[in-house]
């Protein structure tokens, strides 16, 4: 089930960033998708449903915007090898 919620934005907003309400609609769910998965709060299946992209699309985007896809961090592969 999918549920509607209405988010008011002020045109000002809409005119700065020269979206139309249906692209602004769709960044703003896969910037909420891309900020929820950074915090842990979804899976990254969960935030690419969120975000209405295919998940291996979701993980490139990911590494296009600097978010982490794995807790592991360079130092901790190092001492791993």
């Amino acid at each position: 089930m999918e549920e509607i919620l209405t988010l008011r934005i002020p045109s000002e907003i809409q005119q700065h960033l020269n979206r139309t309400p249906e692209e602004l609609s769709r960044d703003l769910r896969l910037y909420a998708a891309l900020m929820m998965f950074r915090l842990g709060k979804l899976s990254s299946g969960a935030a690419a449903e969120l975000a209405g992209v295919p998940r291996v699309m979701f993980l490139d985007l990911c590494a296009e915007y600097g978010i982490a896809i794995s807790p592991i961090t360079p130092d901790d592969l190092r001492q791993e090898v």
